[in-house]
């Protein structure tokens, strides 16, 4: 971990999983016992910005709930991977249609069903309550825990690795 902030500067893309990265690993269940998944605004305006300076972000979750993907394609994500069974696959699809190598992606995953993918790229980070296995195998661990602004970290220390976090286009946007 100890070259984290250098190897930043290598990466051209973001990829994250949705349950314990993009929203919490505990929610309340609905009606048909279904978790009702949450969504960080920090996370959002961070996706969004990385998105609006030419950065391919993905999102690849073995879950399937229409609105999530309903809310990251608002924020501009194009590549919503849902219901995966196989993240790897998901992540050589993204690469194809990107052109970007594995080795300049940035993966945030949180449990066992993420060790493979990261395992494929550059970059493999997480969120503080992420479980051991993949703590292990992660370059950095987020001082913030999944779906409470993990990815907002991520993303910012990238940016500002390359020196594009804080521009005046930015004092522009609202929050996601």
């Amino acid at each position: 971990m100890s070259f984290f902030k250098e190897e930043l500067k290598n990466v051209k893309a973001f990829v994250f999983d949705v349950d314990g990265v993009l929203s919490k690993d505990t929610s309340p269940l609905n009606e048909n016992g279904d978790p009702v998944r949450t969504a960080n605004v920090k996370d959002g305006f961070a996706i969004r910005n990385a998105i609006d300076l030419g950065y391919p972000v993905a999102v690849i979750t073995g879950g399937f709930v229409e609105r999530v993907r309903l809310r990251y394609e608002k924020i501009g994500v194009k590549y919503y991977y849902d219901n995966s069974r196989d993240k790897v696959d998901c992540l050589n699809d993204f690469l194809k249609k990107t052109g970007v190598k594995a080795e300049n992606v940035l993966f945030m995953g949180d449990d066992l069903v993420d060790y493979s993918v990261m395992q494929k790229v550059g970059i493999p980070v997480c969120p503080n309550d992420a479980v051991n296995e993949i703590k292990e195998i992660s370059k950095y661990v987020s001082h913030k825990s999944g779906g409470e602004g993990c990815v907002r970290d991520v993303i910012e220390q990238t940016l500002r690795s390359q020196d594009k976090w804080f521009t005046n286009e930015m004092l522009h946007k609202k929050a996601f």
